[in-house]
């Protein structure tokens, strides 16, 4: 019985996205990091929740998390 080939996860997407267990995908919000002196508190503040990848990107981050 031919053993398969263990796949290695993308370790640049690990480090930005989780899959969730009911399949969704969860990231950080981008534009956070720097020039924020421009940015109201307002939306600042809302930069700091997570949120969730769109359902058309979700299924090509599934694949580079395959575990």
């Amino acid at each position: 019985m031919a053993n398969k080939i263990k796949l290695k996860s993308h370790r640049g997407a690990a480090k930005r996205f989780t899959v969730l267990g009911s399949g969704k995908v969860k990231i950080n919000h981008a534009f956070r990091r720097h020039i924020l002196t421009k940015k109201t508190t307002k939306y600042k503040r809302g930069l700091r929740k997570g949120t969730y990848a769109s359902p058309a990107n979700a299924p090509t981050i599934k694949k580079l998390l395959p575990y």
